[in-house]
C-alpha cells in the first residue's frame, strides 16, 4: 500500500554536500526498493537547481536492486541550463554501488508552433465506491494511492489470459498542487504495470510468480510529459506490450486525463525469464 504522504516524504532530499543528497525509502510490499520510487526521486533531484523549468522527459536505467532498509545516496550533475531547456544527470547509489542512473530533460512552456495530439473519447473514471487500490482492494487510509484496473483484470492470476494490453485509472488523493511533485507521483505509478501486461497472453504466467519461479526486473524506463498533470485527479494509464521474447519485454503506454486529453507517454524495457531453482529469492540480473 503506497501513501501520498510517504511518497512525497521520500522526495524531500536531504543535502549532504555539493549536489549530493540522502534519500529515504517508501515502505514497499516487495523485497527491493520499488522502481517507481527511484523514478520519482530522480525527477525531484533533476529539478534541483533548475528553477523555472518543468521535467519534459525522464530516462532511467536500473543497474541493480536497492535494499529498502538502507538510505539512498543521490548525486546530481547539471549538464546544461539554457533559457528554455536544461538537463541533469541523476545517479542514485547504495553502499557505493549504482542503483539507477537517469537523464532528466527540462524545459519551459512555449507557445504552439504546430500542434496535434491523440485523445481518448468517452472515458469514464471510477465512480465512488468503485475505485480499487492497485486493483486488489479499497484504500485503507486517506491519501492511499488509488488504482482501478478496467475490466477487473487480475494480473496476479496465472490462469487469467488476455491480450497484452491494460487500462488502469489512477490518482493520489491529497496530492500537493505542485507541478514537480505531481510529475514525480505520476512517474511513480507508471513503473508497475508493463511486466504484468506482458504476461497476460501466456498461460501459467502471472505477477504472483515473480521472484518465486519467474525472474522479473525493470531494466529501463522513460516517461515524457506533454502537458501539466495533476496527480490528485483521475488519470488513465493505457499500457500495451507489442513484443516479449528472448527473456525481455517491451511495453509502451499513454496517460490520458479524464477529459480524454493526452498528458504523458512512457516506454519500459523489462526482464522476464524463468528463475533457476537455486536462484529463488535472488534479485541479480
Amino acid at each position: 500500500m503506497f501513501n501520498v504522504d510517504a511518497v512525497v516524504g521520500s522526495l524531500a532530499l536531504e543535502p549532504v554536500g555539493e549536489d549530493s543528497y540522502r534519500a529515504s525509502n517508501v515502505p514497499s510490499p516487495g523485497p527491493v526498493v520499488y522502481g517507481g520510487q527511484l523514478l520519482a526521486q530522480s525527477i525531484a533531484a533533476g529539478l534541483a537547481g533548475q528553477d523555472g523549468k518543468a521535467v519534459k522527459t525522464l530516462h532511467t536505467v536500473f543497474a541493480r536492486a536497492g535494499r529498502p532498509d538502507l538510505p539512498l545516496d543521490v548525486t546530481v550533475q547539471r549538464l546544461s541550463s539554457g533559457r528554455t531547456m536544461a538537463s541533469s544527470a541523476v545517479t542514485i547509489s547504495q553502499n557505493g554501488k549504482v542503483v539507477s542512473q537517469s537523464t532528466v530533460l527540462l524545459s519551459v512552456d512555449e507557445p504552439d508552433f504546430i500542434r496535434h495530439e491523440d485523445s481518448r473519447v468517452g472515458l469514464e473514471p471510477p465512480k465512488p465506491g468503485e475505485q480499487l487500490n492497485g486493483g486488489h482492494g479499497r484504500p485503507d487510509s486517506p491519501g492511499d494511492w488509488e488504482a482501478s484496473i478496467v475490466g477487473a483484470v487480475d494480473l496476479n492470476d496465472p490462469d487469467a489470459i488476455g491480450p497484452a494490453e491494460l487500462d488502469v485509472w489512477t490518482r493520489w488523493p491529497g496530492a500537493p498542487e505542485d507541478r514537480g511533485i505531481s510529475q514525480a507521483l505520476v512517474a511513480f505509478v507508471t513503473d508497475g504495470f508493463s511486466i504484468g501486461t506482458a504476461m497476460r497472453p501466456h498461460p501459467g504466467v502471472g505477477q504472483a510468480l515473480s521472484h518465486r519461479t519467474i525472474s522479473t526486473s525493470v531494466l529501463s524506463h522513460t516517461i515524457t510529459f506533454h502537458e501539466p498533470v495533476a496527480a490528485g485527479d483521475w488519470l488513465l494509464l493505457s499500457t500495451r506490450v507489442p513484443y516479449t521474447g528472448h527473456g525481455r519485454g517491451y511495453g509502451r503506454g499513454d496517460i490520458f486525463a479524464a477529459d480524454g486529453a493526452l498528458v504523458a507517454s512512457y516506454v519500459q524495457d523489462s526482464m522476464i525469464r524463468a528463475m533457476a531453482p537455486a536462484a529463488a529469492g535472488s534479485h541479480r540480473l
